[in-house]
């Protein structure tokens, strides 16, 4: 238990730490029980600055991506996820991503319906890493 908040820890590569609650939240799953994680954004950037990153995949669409754009993301629009979804690795580590955590949550759910077992949605999404984490990030 931690002493602060009094919730258990996972500890991660590089020492990041994520309340052991927060690893799948059950209220982010199917009623089949298919969960999925979130990431905060500020937990992305401890993730990033460590240097163990996880896939970060931007599933907005090109015009979205031409007013911001979250350096390092891989661009996988939504509309074309018929094409792409079946080249992902279902046990590979992967944050998806939005304008404010919506679009991501909802790919996230069907993955986790599909047997993906490690995808997360990025809380807030784009908007949310230009207002905590980097105010250079133009916001629409």
């Amino acid at each position: 238990m931690d002493g602060e908040s009094g919730h258990r820890l996972d500890l991660s590569p590089c020492g990041w730490r994520r309340p052991a609650d927060r690893q799948y939240n059950p209220a982010m799953s199917d009623p089949q029980g298919a969960a999925f994680g979130q990431m905060t954004v500020r937990e992305l950037a401890e993730r990033r600055a460590c240097g163990r990153p996880p896939r970060l995949i931007d599933i907005r669409e090109p015009f979205e991506c031409a007013l911001a754009r979250l350096a390092g993301a891989e661009h996988l629009p939504l509309s074309e996820v018929r094409r792409w979804w079946r080249s992902l690795e279902p046990t590979e580590e992967v944050v998806f991503h939005c304008h404010h955590g919506l679009r991501s949550a909802a790919l996230c759910k069907v993955l986790a319906a599909e047997g993906f077992e490690h995808v997360h949605t990025l809380v807030g999404g784009i908007d949310a890493w230009s207002a905590e984490i980097d105010p250079d990030t133009p916001r629409y």
